[in-house]
């Protein structure tokens, strides 16, 4: 017997995808729906081409849909994935590293979304949107917006008229995703770190400057000077001390910074892990850091849970929350009321930790 196939559930619905039949009359089939924190994209979509609906799918549940989901109906077809998951992870924003384009349309002096591998050009709103075309053997128009801008993959037989109809029946979703990203892509560039002496880090919360000092083993966070007046919010304060001479290369800044925050974060995450497992009631069997690009945290049925290491960069409140999120799945292993009941009855004001985290940018 195979093991069942994980699926993705986190915070929020901002991925929906879609497929359908390739032949028969039965209703689409279910593949996925997670709540999804994905801000950094991509986001996706999925819209059947009308000629491809059949009326007694209408107003309809897609088979497999066990989770008391609302009735798809035909505007915004959406699904769901049956709850089948060994691990549930909290979905983490990418990084980005690509510029954001040209802005301004050259012609029209509206804003402009320009995908790299463009092919058409659309208007939208108050927006000009080229877009990628990718055509694949399905019966759906799909839709996604990532990093790169909005690319579209439709059936081969599917016009681009229809094609032109899919993208203005989504016409708002499609435009505030490629804002989100734009303006996630700034902020990605003004968070980015010079790896040079001087630089500063975010840690816990506050920021740490760069101090390179050959005298040091390793490195050194320093204590907090005593001061009458509290600082400043945001105006670093503490000096992180790196074994390095001061003609150190930035990889190496780099590698010894992030070295020395993985090894602070892993012990704050067991600690954080001890206090909320047995007000919980769960096991753990271990914690371990993780890098992937996508998730904040996972927990397994095993009792293993993943924390990803960058969350030493917020606050001791946002790491909680993420630490009793991943813990209540131990109960829960989905985003039921009665898994936010678990998460509330340790954290009960949660909410702003979730928003923070929501709009994070990871440093890089």
């Amino acid at each position: 017997m195979k093991p069942a196939q994980p699926v993705q559930l986190s915070l929020w619905d901002d991925t929906v995808s879609l497929s359908t039949p390739a032949v028969g009359n039965a209703p689409p089939q279910a593949l996925d729906q997670g709540l999804r924190f994905r801000p950094a994209g991509p986001w996706h979509v999925a819209t059947p081409h009308p000629s491809s609906l059949h009326p007694s799918w209408l107003g309809k549940q897609a088979p497999g849909n066990v989770s008391g989901e609302q009735p798809l109906a035909a505007s915004e077809l959406s699904a769901v994935t049956p709850l089948t998951a060994q691990t549930s992870p909290l979905v983490a924003p990418h990084q980005l590293h690509t510029p954001a384009p040209q802005e301004c349309h050259p012609v029209l002096g509206l804003p402009w979304f320009r995908h790299p591998m463009a092919e058409r050009e659309i208007r939208l709103s108050k927006a000009v949107v080229s877009y990628e075309i990718k055509r694949a053997r399905r019966r759906s128009i799909g839709m996604v917006v990532g990093v790169e801008g909005l690319s579209v993959r439709a059936p081969k037989w599917v016009s681009p008229q229809d094609i032109e109809s899919a993208l203005r029946a989504k016409e708002r979703w499609i435009c505030t995703k490629l804002v989100e990203q734009r303006e996630r892509a700034h902020k990605q560039m003004s968070a980015r770190i010079e790896w040079r002496e001087g630089a500063v880090v975010p840690y816990m919360g506050e920021q740490l400057i760069i101090v390179l000092d050959a005298r040091v083993q390793g490195a050194e966070l320093a204590p907090r000077a005593p001061s009458a007046e509290p600082a400043l919010p945001g105006v670093p304060t503490r000096t992180l001390h790196l074994g390095l001479p001061e003609h150190a290369e930035p990889e190496q800044i780099r590698d010894a910074v992030q070295s020395w925050l993985q090894r602070e974060a892993h012990a704050f995450f067991v600690d954080r892990v001890a206090h909320f497992a047995p007000q919980l009631g769960v096991a753990v069997k271990q914690v371990k850091l993780s890098t992937a690009k996508t998730r904040w945290g996972s927990a397994s049925v095993d009792g293993t849970i993943r924390l990803h290491w960058r969350l030493v960069h917020f606050s001791a409140s946002v790491i909680d929350y993420v630490v009793a999120h991943e813990l209540a799945h131990l109960r829960e292993m989905n985003h039921s009321p009665r898994f936010w009941d678990v998460v509330r009855s340790v954290m009960p004001e949660f909410d702003s930790a979730r928003d923070h985290l929501r709009h994070a940018v990871i440093p890089d």
